[in-house]
C-alpha cells in the first residue's frame, strides 16, 4: 500500500504563491496593463495570507486587514505588504492571552516564510484610533484599510470609529506639510539624475497624497470622481491617469529588473529599464536618456497638476467669504495671496497676458504664487504659445522685463519652467528640459543646472546672502545692468546635447536672442562672449600656473576689460556652484579670486613683473613675521635657499607661517611636519620640510591616501641645499571642518613615516562608485615640455578613486622624476590633475613614452 506524502501547510502555500506570482510576472513581460498586474498580485497575496490565517487557526473574532498600498488592492512586484491584525477592545495584544500571542506570532512568521516582505502591526480598535490620533503616518495607512479575512463586524466597527476620528482639515494640513518636507529632501525638484519614482517631487507619492486628502474630505478616491465633482477637468483627469500609469509601469518594471524592491532609478538599471520600454540608443542619445526625459516630463506634469488640485481641495475645505483681496489690473486680481485671472478666457483674448502674469508675480508684494485657476488657464493655453506669440514685440518686451526685475527672478523662471512657458518661449530651452548630463560632474539635468546658475547669480545681488560670498556680492553690487548676466546664464549651456561644441552653438542662440530683443550692442557682445568663454576662467585657474606672469598677461589679453572680467568671474563661480554640492570648495574659490585680482591689476595698467611681485610678497611676509615676534633677519637663512618660484607660488601669509616654523631648522636632518586648519576654510594645510629624495612625493601621497585624506593642492619646492619644502592642502569627507582635532596626529604619523626608509608599497585600487562604473571615461595622459623648456607639464584625466594620486606619484618616483607643483582638480567623479615635473630622463622620447604608458596603466579603472 503506497502512502502519498503531504506537504506541510506552509510549504504548500509557499509553492502555490510562488507559482501564481511567477506566472503573473511572466505574463507581465509581454503585457502592458500594469493595473491588472498590481491588482492580481494583491489577490494572490490575499489568498496566501488567508491560507496562513487558517493554518494558524487564528480566532474567529479577529480580522486580517490590509493597510497602505496593499489596502488599495495594489502591489508592485516586490513591494512590502502592510497588514494589521485587528483585535476587539476586550482582547488587545497585551491582554496576557498566551495562546493568542503564540498564534499571532506563528501567523506573522508563516507570512514571512511565504516570501512576503511583511510590515505588521497588532492592535485593538481602540489602540488603532489612539495611534492614528497621535501619528499622521498611521492615520494615513489606515485610511485605505481593507478587510482581507476574519470578523466583518469588527472591521466595520473599526471603520466607523476611524471615520469619527478623521478630521479632513487637520489631515489636509498635515499631509501638505509632510509633502513639503519630503520635497525639500529632494531639493524641491524632480530633475535629479537618479530620482525616486515614489518619493521625489512629481512621483507616485504626490498622486497618492491627492487621493488621500480627497478621500478624507469625501470628495472622491479616483480621478474620475474628482472630475465629476469639478475639482479637475476631464482633460486633467486624463493626463493624471496617463502619467500615473506610466509611473506605475516604470516602478513595476524596475522591480522586475532588479528582482527586489527598488524605487530609485539608479544609473545601473536605467539602460535595461529603457530597453524594456522599447527605447534604443541613437547616435546622439542613449536609450536611458530617452527614458529619463520621458520620466521628467511625466513628473513635471504631475507637479503642475498636483499644484492645481491641492489648491482646489484647499478651497473646498477652507471656504472663505472674503473673495478677491484686491484688483491688480483689468486682467488679474489677488485672491488669498495668489495671482488669479479675472476671467477664464483672459489668455485666449490677450495671449501676452501669459508673460504678464509672471511679471506681476515678481512685482506685486504679497503674491506668493499663481492660483489654481491661473495655472489651469496656462495649462490649457499651451497651443496659444506658438511662433507668432514668440515673435510678438510685446512678449519680447515682457520677457526682458521679467529678467530686469529687482526681486523674484529665480522664482518666476522656475515657475515658468514648471508650467512649460519658458520652454515654449525659448524653444531651444525646451530641448534641454530633462536633458541628462553624463559627465560625472553635473548632478542636475541641463535645464535645472541653468536655473541653478541663475539662482546663484541672483543670490550675489541679494543683501541677505552677502555673507555667503562677500567678494561676489561686492562685484555684483557694482555691476551695471546685472540682468545681462542672467541672459548669459540662460544661454551658457543651452546647446548641450546637440552635438558639437555647446559653447559655440550657444553663442549663435544668444546672439539671435539679443538681436530679437533689442539688447544694445555692448551688452549683446558681452553676453555672446560670456557664453563662448564660460569655461575658460575655471580652466586657467585650476589647470595653469597662475604664478607665471605670462599666464596672467595672456588671460588679460583675452578678457580685455574689467567689466568682462567681473562678468566672467561671477558666471564662473555661479556655474561651478550649480553643478554639484561636491564640486565647489573654498580652495577653488581662492584660485578664482587670485586669478581675478591678478588680472584686474594687469587690466588697470600694472605690468606683471616677477621681481616686483617677489619683493612685495617678501615685504608683506616680513611685516607678518614681526607681528609674530620672529627676530629680525631670522628669515635670511631659509630665504637664501629659496628661488623666485617659491615666493610666486605662495602668498605672503603662507610664506610667513612656513618661515616662522622653519627658520630654526634650516639644516635639520629630521623631518619637520606641521599641520593647521587651512586659513581659507577648506581642509588641513600640511607643511613638510625634509632632505629631498626621489620617492618623497609618492611616500607623502601614499600616507594621505591610506588615511582617507584627499589632496586638493600640492606646492613642491626644492631648496638650493637639497631640501624639500612641500605644502599640501588636504581634506577628509567626514571631518567637515574639524581639522584641528587631527592636526597633531598627522604631524606625528607623517614624521614617523618620513624618518623610516621604506619601499613604496603597491598601490591598492579603490572601489569605483556606481556612477563611474556606469559611465566610465577614457583615461588620458599628456606629457609635454612647457613653453620655456624648463619643466614638463603632465596632465591626467581619469575616473576618481581612492589611491589614484598615489598610483601616479609612485610611477614618477620609480623614474626619479621630481614634482615641482601639482594641481589636483576633482570634478565630481572625475579628476583632471596637472603636475609640473622635472627630471633628466624626461628629455628622452623613449622615457616619455614609457612614463606615459605606465601612467595609463596605473590610472586605468
Amino acid at each position: 500500500m503506497s502512502v502519498t506524502a503531504v506537504a506541510p501547510p506552509c510549504e504548500s502555500l509557499k509553492a502555490a504563491f510562488k507559482l501564481a506570482k511567477t506566472g503573473l510576472l511572466e505574463r507581465f513581460q509581454t503585457a502592458s496593463n500594469v493595473d491588472a498586474l498590481m491588482h492580481a498580485l494583491a489577490r494572490v497575496t490575499d489568498d496566501a495570507l488567508k491560507g496562513a490565517w487558517d493554518a494558524c487557526e487564528m480566532p474567529s473574532w479577529a480580522a486580517l486587514v490590509a493597510v497602505g498600498g496593499y489596502g488599495r488592492g495594489e502591489l508592485a512586484p516586490y513591494s512590502d505588504v502592510d497588514i494589521l491584525v485587528l483585535l476587539p477592545d476586550h482582547k488587545p495584544a497585551d491582554s496576557g492571552d498566551a495562546e493568542l500571542t503564540v498564534r499571532i506570532e506563528r501567523f506573522i512568521g508563516m507570512a514571512w516564510d511565504l516570501g512576503l516582505d511583511i510590515g505588521s502591526s497588532v492592535r485593538s480598535v481602540a489602540q488603532c484610533i489612539d495611534e492614528a490620533t497621535n501619528d499622521v503616518t498611521v492615520l494615513t495607512s489606515l485610511l485605505e484599510a481593507r478587510r482581507v479575512y476574519g470578523d466583518t463586524p469588527l472591521f466595520l466597527l473599526f471603520r466607523e470609529r476611524y471615520q469619527q476620528t478623521l478630521d479632513p482639515r487637520a489631515f489636509f494640513q498635515a499631509k501638505v506639510l509632510e509633502m513639503r518636507q519630503r520635497h525639500a529632501k529632494f531639493q524641491d525638484t524632480p530633475y535629479s539624475l537618479e530620482p525616486n519614482i515614489k518619493e521625489s517631487p512629481g512621483g507616485l507619492r504626490d498622486l497618492q497624497l491627492i487621493l488621500w486628502i480627497s478621500r478624507a474630505a469625501g470628495f472622491g478616491s479616483s480621478w474620475r470622481e474628482l472630475d465629476l465633482r469639478g475639482l479637475i477637468t476631464e482633460r486633467e483627469a486624463r493626463e493624471l491617469r496617463r502619467n500615473e500609469g506610466f509611473l506605475k509601469m516604470l516602478r513595476a518594471r524596475l522591480h522586475v529588473i532588479a528582482k527586489r524592491r527598488q524605487d530609485i532609478l539608479v544609473f545601473d538599471l536605467q539602460t535595461a529599464l529603457a530597453e524594456s520600454f522599447g527605447f534604443q540608443a541613437t547616435a546622439t542619445k542613449r536609450a536611458s536618456e530617452q527614458l529619463m526625459r520621458r520620466y521628467y516630463w511625466a513628473a513635471k506634469a504631475v507637479t503642475q497638476l498636483a499644484t492645481i488640485l491641492i489648491q482646489n481641495v484647499e478651497a473646498q475645505l477652507f471656504p472663505t467669504t472674503s473673495g478677491i483681496t484686491r484688483v491688480i489690473s483689468g486682467r488679474f486680481v489677488e485672491k488669498q495671496g495668489m495671482l488669479e485671472i479675472a476671467r477664464d478666457d483672459v489668455f485666449e483674448r490677450e495671449p501676452h497676458a501669459i508673460l504678464e502674469a509672471f511679471l506681476l508675480y515678481e512685482q506685486t508684494r504679497g503674491i506668493k504664487g499663481l492660483s489654481a485657476r491661473t495655472l489651469r488657464a496656462i495649462y490649457n493655453a499651451r497651443d496659444l504659445m506658438d511662433r507668432d506669440w514668440r515673435r510678438d514685440p510685446e512678449n519680447r518686451r515682457l520677457f526682458v522685463e521679467i529678467l530686469k526685475q529687482p526681486e523674484g527672478i529665480t522664482h518666476a523662471l522656475r515657475l515658468m519652467n514648471q508650467t512649460s512657458v519658458l520652454g515654449r518661449y525659448l524653444l531651444n530651452f525646451r530641448r534641454i528640459v530633462g536633458q541628462m548630463q553624463h559627465d560625472l560632474y553635473h548632478v542636475y539635468t541641463v535645464d535645472q543646472h541653468i536655473l541653478m546658475v541663475l539662482r546663484n547669480l541672483r543670490r550675489f545681488a541679494i543683501a541677505e546672502h552677502a555673507h555667503e560670498y562677500p567678494f561676489c556680492s561686492q562685484l555684483m553690487g557694482n555691476f551695471e545692468r546685472p540682468w545681462v548676466l542672467y541672459v548669459a546664464a540662460l544661454f551658457h549651456d543651452i546647446a548641450k546635447g546637440r552635438g558639437g561644441d555647446h559653447s559655440t552653438l550657444g553663442m549663435a542662440d544668444a546672439r539671435r536672442f539679443c538681436r530679437e530683443h533689442d539688447i544694445g550692442a555692448e551688452d549683446s557682445a558681452l553676453v555672446v562672449w560670456m557664453v563662448e568663454q564660460h569655461l575658460t576662467m575655471s580652466q586657467v585657474a585650476q589647470k595653469q600656473d597662475t604664478s607665471d606672469p605670462e599666464v596672467i598677461k595672456q588671460f588679460a589679453a583675452l578678457v580685455k576689460t574689467e567689466r568682462r572680467l567681473s562678468a566672467l568671474y561671477l558666471l564662473t563661480v555661479a556655474d561651478i556652484r550649480g553643478t554639484s554640492p561636491k564640486v565647489w570648495n573654498a580652495w577653488k574659490g581662492k584660485l578664482l579670486e587670485d586669478l581675478y585680482r591678478a588680472t584686474r591689476a594687469v587690466l588697470g595698467g600694472a605690468e606683471p613683473d616677477a621681481h616686483s611681485e617677489l619683493k612685495s610678497r617678501q615685504e608683506e611676509a616680513l611685516a607678518l613675521l614681526r607681528l609674530e615676534t620672529v627676530p629680525e633677519h631670522a628669515e635670511r637663512r631659509l630665504w637664501d635657499q629659496l628661488d623666485v618660484g617659491y615666493f610666486l607660488r605662495h602668498d605672503a601669509a603662507d610664506i610667513a607661517w612656513q618661515t616662522r616654523v622653519l627658520y630654526k631648522h634650516v639644516e635639520s636632518a629630521k623631518p619637520i611636519v606641521r599641520a593647521r586648519p587651512s586659513p581659507i576654510g577648506a581642509g588641513l594645510q600640511v607643511l613638510v620640510y625634509v632632505p629631498d629624495r626621489p620617492d618623497l612625493f609618492a611616500a607623502m601621497c601614499g600616507y594621505f591616501d591610506k588615511n582617507g585624506l584627499s589632496v586638493l593642492d600640492a606646492r613642491v619646492t626644492t631648496t638650493r641645499h637639497g631640501f624639500a619644502l612641500d605644502n599640501f592642502l588636504v581634506a577628509h569627507p567626514e571631518h567637515d571642518g574639524h581639522y584641528r582635532d587631527i592636526a597633531n596626529l598627522v604631524e606625528e604619523q607623517l614624521s614617523t613615516l618620513l624618518t623610516a626608509e621604506r619601499m613604496l608599497p603597491e598601490p591598492s585600487k579603490g572601489r569605483l562608485s556606481r556612477l563611474v562604473r556606469t559611465f566610465p571615461i577614457t583615461p588620458r595622459v599628456d606629457l609635454r615640455p612647457d613653453e620655456r623648456g624648463q619643466y614638463y607639464i603632465l596632465s591626467v584625466s581619469a575616473n576618481d578613486r581612492q589611491g589614484l594620486l598615489y598610483s601616479i606619484a609612485r610611477v614618477l618616483a620609480q623614474h626619479r622624476i621630481g614634482v615641482q607643483a601639482a594641481r589636483i582638480n576633482t570634478l565630481g567623479e572625475r579628476v583632471e590633475d596637472v603636475f609640473l615635473l622635472d627630471g633628466k630622463g624626461l628629455s628622452s622620447n623613449r622615457t616619455q613614452i614609457q612614463v606615459e604608458t605606465e601612467l595609463l596603466r596605473a590610472i586605468a579603472a
